[in-house]
């Protein structure tokens, strides 16, 4: 199953067609690539400073708060309308839930316990759960063996990661299941969608912005049965829930749609791939991480295996005539790439 990367989760990345936007953007999409796999992967390095101050659900729902306000400033300028009907509203708050709400909170508990490297790499395991999950929920996704071999690779990477030669010593298992259980959110969400939003005919800065608005309301029910009001409010841990929520959640989504715009979604989302080896950089450079040999060779394979999730195998074209060169046709798009955003 051709997934979004980890942490482009809104229902506009798998549901709603749009058009590609007109005029050339004044960046170059390979610098606005490394710029979102840099926010990205920064993400984990600033929910862990986050964390050392406020509680995992303050986090999130500063995260949300952040997040929503800068594509509801984007709304406002385009002059665009949030998604009407209340069938539409009901399917994005379930959406909201496990593509937003949920994993985020549950990687800001992990990373009580856990390295923001570790976390980072447990979100690399997402497209892994959504292999596995798309066998047993969408009758399209057919298994080869490329991809059931990617599976096995992945799943080993992760057991290499975790140090499962070693009986897991040392390791956090409550934080690194919660990193996980984030991580296996995800696809459940985009199943989700898939089968609710496919087609919805909005617009994806619509939907992503009620479904961010939704996820920041489940939020801000939850945080305070759970947690009391700070009595200060640190300068640093603050400043890294502004940055994760303005920057890793709403301008990163934004750059995220313009790129799978521009150069298609099979690029895009090879910020996946990203993501994880800059966490690990991130944390060890400027967090003081620690780093056994294990969790790089562990990440490597779980990239590994999670491409060979992603693949596709190449259709031939029939014969060309002889006026013309013969040419291989690309892949045809997976139904989850053609039912999502092209944006």
């Amino acid at each position: 199953m051709s997934t979004p990367p980890p942490h482009s989760r809104t229902a506009a990345a798998t549901a709603a067609p749009s058009a590609r936007p007109p005029g050339r953007p004044a960046l170059d999409w390979r610098i606005r690539f490394g710029i979102l796999s840099l926010i990205w992967g920064f993400s984990f390095l600033l929910i862990k400073v986050g964390t050392e101050a406020y509680a995992p659900f303050q986090v999130t729902l500063g995260r949300l708060v952040f997040g929503t306000a800068v594509v509801a400033a984007v709304l406002a300028v385009k002059r665009e309308r949030l998604p009407r009907g209340a069938r539409t509203w009901l399917h994005l708050a379930v959406a909201a839930l496990f593509l937003n709400a949920l994993p985020f909170s549950l990687f800001a508990y992990a990373e009580l316990t856990i390295p923001s490297t570790l976390a980072g790499i447990c979100n690399a395991t997402s497209p892994l759960w959504g292999m596995a999950l798309s066998l047993v929920a969408l009758s399209e996704d057919r298994p080869t063996r490329r991809r059931v071999a990617g599976l096995g690779i992945g799943f080993f990477g992760v057991l290499t990661v975790l140090g499962a030669w070693q009986g897991f010593s040392g390791l956090d298992v409550t934080g690194t299941v919660l990193a996980l259980l984030a991580s296996l959110s995800y696809p459940i969400g985009w199943i989700y969608v898939r089968r609710t939003l496919a087609g919805a005919g909005h617009s994806n800065l619509s939907l992503t912005g009620a479904q961010l608005l939704l996820a920041t309301v489940e939020l801000a029910v939850v945080t305070p049965l759970f947690t009391s009001m700070p009595t200060s409010f640190p300068v640093m841990p603050l400043l890294a829930i502004v940055a994760l929520g303005a920057l890793g959640t709403g301008l990163a989504f934004l750059l995220q749609y313009a790129l799978v715009s521009e150069v298609g979604p099979t690029t895009a989302q090879m910020v996946t791939y990203f993501v994880p080896v800059i966490a690990t950089a991130a944390g060890v450079a400027v967090l003081g991480e620690s780093l056994s040999w294990s969790t790089p060779v562990g990440a490597v394979i779980v990239l590994a295996g999670a491409a060979l999730t992603q693949s596709r195998p190449r259709i031939a074209t029939p014969p060309q005539p002889d006026t013309h060169p013969t040419t291989e046709r690309p892949p045809s798009p997976a139904p989850h790439q053609r039912l999502r955003s092209r944006h």
